[in-house]
């Protein structure tokens, strides 16, 4: 499994709106209009993590979710299951 650097995270980073590299992982602050659209989002994304087996690390303060992707286990870093879940995440938006 690649493990991906800031340099090598580019070209997947172009291709999910809004997340970044940061301490060998991506991350995506979201905002909502409410605290029961933040928690619906994330009741989906939790859905959706469990069905990918890979889950995020992520808090909630009222309507703002943060989410933080990187793969522990054997991998250790960034890696493909990172970019692929994170656009899923972005799917549950629309």
């Amino acid at each position: 499994m690649e493990i991906y650097n800031s340099k090598e995270a580019e070209k997947e980073l172009s291709k999910i709106n809004g997340w970044s590299f940061k301490k060998d992982g991506i991350e995506k602050e979201f905002e909502f209009e409410d605290f029961i659209e933040a928690f619906a989002f994330m009741t989906k994304v939790a859905i959706l993590s469990e069905k990918e087996n890979h889950h995020p690390e992520w808090s909630n303060v009222y309507n703002k979710v943060t989410i933080r992707l990187a793969t522990h286990d054997d991998a250790g870093g960034l890696t493909d299951k990172d970019f692929k879940l994170a656009g899923k995440i972005e799917s549950v938006l629309v």
